[in-house]
C-alpha cells in the first residue's frame, strides 16, 4: 500500500473542437483519509491560474475565461464545455490532505479539428518545352484544421518525392484568428507530352487520438503544351470513292497542343504550288472542296507551323476525282430503218475506272446489259427512245446516260376505226381513226366536221365530230392517212339504230310466237299420249293423199317469220343456231 498522498491523471486528453472535455483526477490518501480541498489550475505562460476550489461539497469557481463552462463531477473530474483550439493547455489537479501534505498531477488537453477535403486547383497550362523553370502543375489547400496537417502529392496514384530540377512541393502554413490552420502546397514538376493524360491529386495527413489519418482530394489533369511531331492529311470520304459533283474535305491533323496553324496548297506544275489557304479553316485544319470535277484531281499539301518553336511540318495526299465522259451511242446501220429491218446499238464511254452498261426503254425498264443492244424484225411498235446507262460499280452513284431514238419508217397503217357505228338521224357522233406511221402522217376525212388530232410517238389518232344526215347514213365516211411513203384508207359504216318502240314490238312478237309454239307442242304431246297420233321412225306421211284416214292427224307448222325470229334470237343470244332449234323443234312430222 502507498504510504503517501498520490494523484493520478491521464497524460493527454483529446477532444474535438466544440465538444466537452472531461479531465479526471484520481487520488489516494493513506489510511482512507479525506482531503481538505482540491484546486484545479491551467498553465498560462508558466504560471498557474486557478479555475476553481473544491471543499467538501462546495465548488468555488474563479473569475476566469472558463467561467460558465466549468463543472465538477462527483468524482471531482473537471468538465469544460464548448472547447476551442485556445483550450489546448495543460491542466493541473492539486489535492491537499492535512498531515499527508499536498499532491498534484497534470494533463495535456489537445483540441483537434478534422481538416476539410483538400481543394486542388490545376494550373491553366504547362509547356513541356521550357526547361529553364519548373512549371506549376497544381495547388492544394486544406482549411481549418488543428493541429496543422501535412500534404503530399501523387501522380497516377504514386507519391511524388522532391527531386532537384524535376519535382518541388513548397508548403505554406497559416494560423487563422480562430486558432485553426490553413495549409497550402504547390506542386512544380517537369512534364512531357506523355503527361497529357496523367492525373494528379493531393493527400492531407493528420493525427487523431494517436493514429495517423488521411483524406484525399479529387483527381485533376493538367493541360500540357507541346509541339507537333507528326502531321496527317486525309481525304473525306475516301479518295477512291470521290466522283464528280461530290463535296470533299481534306482534313489535316497534327499531334501538337495547341494545334498549329495549317496551310493548304495544290501542285499546279512541277515546282509550282497554288495557295488554297484562303478556302480553308486554318484553325481546324479542314479544306472544303465543293462540287469537284475532273480538274480537281491532283496532289494536295498540308503545311503546319508551330508558333512555339517555329518548326514546320508538311504532308501530301493525292485526290482522284472519278468521272465518266464521252458517252456515245452508235447505230448500225445508220440509214433510215424500215419495218422488218434489224439494227445494232453500241454504247461507249471513257473513265479511269471499269464501267458497266445497261439498256433501258423509254419507260425506264431494263431491256439488256452490256454495251451493245441488237433489235431485229423492227416494226412501228419497236420505234422508241432507248437509253444507254453507264455505271462505275467501284464508285457508288457514278453514272451517266445517253438517249438514242430508233425510228422505223413506213407508210401508214390504220390500226383502229369506229366501224360499224350505230347512230340515229340528226345525232352528233364522233368518228375515230387511229394509225401508226413514220414520218408523221396526215389524216383526211371525206366528210365535213370538226377534227381533233392526238399524236404519241409514231401513233396518230383523229376524232371527227359530225351530225348524222341521210347521205352520211347511206354512204358512211372514209378515213385517209398518208405520208411520203404511202397512203392507207378505211371506210366507216354507219347503221341506223332502232328506236326503243320498235325494239319493244319485236320483243313482244317473239314472246307471242314462243307461246304459240309451246301450246301446239302441248296439244300434240297430249294426242300422242291418247293414241290419236301414231308416229313411226321410218319417216313421214303425206297429208295430201285423199285416201288418208281421218283419224290420223298430220301437223306441219311453218312460220313466215321464222327467219326473222331466228335472226332476232341470234342477235339476243349472240350465237347461230338452226331455225328449228330456236323454236324448240316447231316443225313436227308424224
Amino acid at each position: 500500500a502507498a504510504s503517501k498522498l498520490e494523484v493520478s491523471m491521464p497524460m493527454v486528453v483529446e477532444v474535438e473542437s466544440g465538444s466537452t472535455a472531461r479531465i479526471e483526477c484520481n487520488f489516494y490518501i493513506p489510511g482512507n483519509g479525506s482531503y481538505t480541498y482540491i484546486n484545479w489550475f491551467y498553465i498560462d505562460r508558466n504560471n498557474q491560474v486557478r479555475l476553481c476550489r473544491i471543499t467538501g461539497s462546495e465548488v468555488l469557481e474563479e473569475n476566469t475565461d472558463y467561467k460558465g463552462r466549468l463543472s465538477v463531477g462527483e468524482d471531482k473530474a473537471l468538465s469544460i464545455s464548448r472547447v476551442t483550439v485556445q483550450d489546448a493547455r495543460t491542466f493541473v489537479c492539486q489535492v491537499e490532505a492535512g498531515s499527508h501534505g499536498v499532491g498534484e498531477n497534470r494533463t495535456e488537453l489537445h483540441i483537434y479539428t478534422m481538416p476539410g477535403s483538400p481543394l486542388p486547383s490545376p494550373h491553366g497550362g504547362t509547356s513541356c518545352s521550357r526547361l529553364c523553370l519548373l512549371p506549376q502543375i497544381a495547388q492544394c489547400m486544406s482549411r481549418n484544421s488543428f493541429p496543422s496537417p501535412n500534404i503530399t502529392w501523387h501522380k497516377n496514384g504514386e507519391q511524388l518525392q522532391p527531386e532537384e530540377k524535376m519535382v518541388k512541393m513548397p508548403t505554406t502554413l497559416t494560423r487563422e484568428s480562430s486558432g485553426l490552420y490553413t495549409v497550402t502546397s504547390t506542386l512544380f514538376a517537369h512534364v512531357t507530352r506523355e503527361d497529357r493524360n496523367s492525373l494528379y491529386h493531393c493527400t492531407v495527413h493528420y493525427w487523431l487520438r494517436g493514429q495517423r489519418r488521411a483524406v484525399e482530394s479529387r483527381r485533376v489533369s493538367v493541360t500540357v503544351f507541346y509541339p507537333a511531331q507528326h502531321v496527317k492529311l486525309q481525304v473525306v470520304p475516301s479518295s477512291a470513292l470521290v466522283k464528280e459533283g461530290d463535296d470533299v474535305k481534306l482534313v489535316c491533323e497534327a499531334d501538337g497542343n495547341p494545334a498549329p496553324v495549317f496551310s493548304f496548297y495544290k501542285r499546279e506544275l512541277e515546282d509550282s504550288w497554288q495557295d488554297l489557304t484562303s478556302l480553308a479553316d486554318t484553325n481546324s485544319g479542314v479544306l472544303n472542296l465543293h462540287d469537284v470535277n475532273k480538274s480537281s484531281s491532283g496532289l494536295y499539301r498540308c503545311q503546319t507551323l508551330d508558333l512555339d518553336d517555329m518548326r514546320q511540318l508538311e504532308k501530301d495526299v493525292e485526290l482522284v476525282v472519278n468521272y465518266i465522259e464521252g458517252v456515245h451511242v452508235k447505230m448500225e446501220p445508220s440509214s433510215p430503218l424500215q419495218e422488218g429491218d434489224s439494227v445494232r446499238l453500241s454504247c461507249d464511254a471513257h473513265s479511269p475506272v471499269a464501267l458497266a452498261y445497261q439498256w433501258r426503254d423509254e419507260k425506264g425498264r431494263k431491256v439488256a446489259e452490256g454495251n451493245q443492244l441488237f433489235l431485229s424484225n423492227l416494226t412501228f411498235e419497236t420505234s422508241s427512245n432507248f437509253s444507254c446507262k453507264v455505271m462505275a460499280p467501284s464508285v457508288p452513284g457514278l453514272e451517266q446516260s445517253k438517249q438514242v431514238a430508233v425510228a422505223v419508217q413506213g407508210k401508214p397503217r390504220i390500226v383502229a376505226i369506229s366501224s360499224p357505228l350505230y347512230v340515229r338521224q340528226d345525232e352528233v357522233v364522233n368518228l375515230t381513226c387511229k394509225a401508226i406511221a413514220f414520218p408523221r402522217p396526215s389524216v383526211h376525212w371525206n366528210v365535213n366536221g370538226t377534227a381533233h388530232e392526238y399524236v404519241e410517238n409514231q401513233h396518230i389518232a383523229s376524232n371527227l365530230t359530225v351530225r348524222v344526215n341521210h347521205d352520211l347514213l347511206r354512204a358512211g365516211a372514209m378515213c385517209r392517212v398518208s405520208n411520203a411513203l404511202g397512203v392507207s384508207e378505211k371506210h366507216i359504216q354507219l347503221l341506223d339504230q332502232k328506236t326503243p318502240e320498235s325494239k319493244g314490238v319485236i320483243i313482244v312478237a317473239i314472246i307471242i310466237c314462243i307461246l304459240v309454239v309451246a301450246v301446239l307442242g302441248s296439244v300434240i304431246y297430249f294426242l300422242h299420249k291418247k293414241g290419236k297420233i301414231p308416229c313411226g321412225r321410218a319417216g313421214k306421211q303425206d297429208i295430201t293423199k285423199p285416201e288418208a284416214r281421218k283419224d290420223k292427224i298430220v301437223v306441219e307448222v311453218k312460220s313466215d317469220k321464222l327467219s326473222e325470229e331466228a335472226g332476232l334470237l341470234q342477235g339476243a343470244n349472240g350465237e347461230k343456231r338452226p331455225a328449228a332449234d330456236q323454236v324448240g323443234q316447231s316443225v313436227v312430222r308424224c
